[in-house]
């Protein structure tokens, strides 16, 4: 039984091991060509399509978008990419 209890143990270890935290970073985009409130749910959609992004926090009041992504998946051009797609320029702040 002892042996066993030393396996599961182990197995839990190696599973943990495994789920290690992806590396990520956070970057503040100026967002220009936001002339209303409803804007930033456009900017927000466009920017949780992009793969690799995990949170983002885009205000109307500050013009600008705080974005919270994998850098193994994606990068700041493709997120200021899926911002000019939308219909909303960006630049890192």
């Amino acid at each position: 039984m002892k042996k066993l209890a030393t396996f599961a143990f182990a197995a839990v270890l190696v599973a943990l091991a495994g789920t290690a935290a992806a590396p990520t970073n956070t970057v503040t985009l100026a967002v220009r060509n936001m002339t209303c409130p409803v804007c930033p749910i456009t900017v927000k959609k466009a920017l949780n399509r992009v793969p690799g992004v995990s949170r983002t926090d885009v205000s109307y009041e500050r013009k600008e978008a705080v974005v919270t992504y994998d850098d193994a998946k994606t990068n700041v051009d493709a997120l200021i990419k899926a911002t000019t797609n939308a219909g909303y320029p960006s630049t890192v702040k």
